[in-house]
């Protein structure tokens, strides 16, 4: 099928028990066996089935099928939340005493995961460009991922996974993409990425109604690696089942097996349902969200009172040639801009807009902006702001779904 087609029918036939065509919400927390033989048989993995719904679920099944076919992967494990899915996906990878090399173009809540949760595991993290060439120099002998957004949130770099990927590669690390701001546009793992995560909080769900996020697995990345003991020895808990053995779906299964099954950070199954119904029209959005977000950001260059506009959309944006080879449709839904004015034209700005909301989210139907440096990003020092090009000045857009006339009238009224 292709990809519009998949988002609508991938992992689901009419219900045979009743007919019903939409996927059922399968409201329950636990599964009746047939016998102990065959309970034993799910609980070691030596056979599918439904165990207990922290672990998998009918409704969540589905979503996690359609949701590896949005990406070309073998698998996904669906989270209570895009921060879940951050977590468990590298937590899948490092322990005490390993190390990551991540992008300094990051979220801000994945910014601070890494710098102060993930230190008091022991998981140490280097923050460099998002370049093959800076990456492949980070890596170490513990290093067991490298970690980027495909279009870095809020500064909208569009980094070169093709070549971060080949760098990682060449030292025996999988690469972890953040997906979120690039659904349907671009597919991380055809230009070499090995696991992709989304909060499907944005623009999946698309209508700021509903919390979630989502694993994928690429199923190529080789985990009998010796750089990985935990997929190559044998795991007590499952009859002493070694997962590098089980090929393509090695790195979905122990994320499901070890982190879902023992932290529990896991999806409803009406957040599923409804996520469900976020994909059936995403393909349609994105590209409403692309089309006006690249109307607003050439509008914006010419407004008299802002200073500069990010977006790779625009020729100008340093990314744009690697934003023209790795996107397909479009360049995104979000830009940045500063005023003229500084901080306070900005925040002048955010306090004056009418149809726009002033709220810390994106992918919304709704068009939002907010200040990163004061909210999304405000734990950084000074020095970590920097690095991450977030200036005072900086107002962040996600562009939504609405006539475009009425976004740029808004706008207009507010920068004054």
């Amino acid at each position: 099928m292709k990809l519009d087609t998949s988002l609508i029918h991938a992992g689901q036939t009419p219900d045979p028990a009743t007919g019903a065509r939409a996927a059922p919400i399968y409201l329950t927390n636990c599964y009746a066996f047939a016998n102990t033989d065959a309970a034993a048989k799910v609980y070691s993995l030596e056979a599918p089935g439904f165990i207990y719904t922290r672990v998998n679920n009918p409704t969540n099944d589905v979503a996690e099928q359609r949701m590896a076919a949005l990406e070309g992967g073998t698998g996904g494990l669906v989270t209570a939340s895009g921060m879940a899915a951050v977590f468990l996906a590298l937590h899948n990878l490092a322990s005490a005493g390993d190390h990551i090399v991540a992008s300094t173009s990051l979220y801000g809540g994945t910014n601070t995961l890494f710098r102060r949760t993930f230190k008091k595991l022991g998981v140490s993290v280097s923050f460099v460009a998002p370049t093959g060439k800076a990456m492949a120099a980070a890596i170490r002998e513990n290093t067991r991922a490298v970690y980027c957004e495909t279009i870095g949130n809020p500064q909208c770099d569009v980094p070169d996974l093709d070549a971060i990927s080949a760098a990682a590669h060449a030292a025996g690390v999988p690469v972890v993409v953040d997906n979120t701001f690039a659904p349907v546009i671009c597919r991380p793992f055809e230009h070499g990425a090995d696991v992709v995560i989304h909060s499907t909080s944005k623009w999946i769900g698309g209508h700021g109604t509903v919390i979630g996020g989502v694993i994928i697995d690429g199923g190529r990345f080789d985990w009998a690696s010796p750089r990985f003991p935990d997929f190559n020895t044998p795991d007590a808990g499952y009859g002493g089942l070694v997962y590098a053995r089980l090929g393509n779906t090695a790195y979905i299964t122990k994320a499901r097996a070890q982190g879902m099954f023992d932290i529990g950070l896991c999806a409803s199954p009406l957040n599923s349902f409804l996520f469900l119904q976020g994909l059936e029209t995403l393909g349609l959005r994105m590209a409403r969200h692309c089309e006006n977000t690249l109307a607003v950001a050439q509008w914006l260059k010419q407004h008299p009172a802002v200073a500069w506009v990010n977006y790779p959309g625009l020729p100008e944006h340093p990314d744009h040639a690697v934003a023209k080879r790795m996107l397909n449709g479009g360049f995104g839904g979000v830009l940045g801009f500063g005023l003229k004015g500084g901080k306070a034209a900005g925040e002048n700005f955010i306090n004056r807009v009418k149809l726009a909301s002033h709220a810390a989210n994106v992918g919304d139907a709704k068009t939002l902006v907010i200040h990163p440096a004061s909210t999304t990003h405000g734990q950084l020092t000074p020095d970590q702001l920097a690095a991450a090009n977030i200036t005072p000045e900086f107002v962040r857009v996600s562009v939504g779904l609405e006539d475009i006339a009425d976004i740029k009238a808004d706008f207009n009224q507010a920068l004054v």
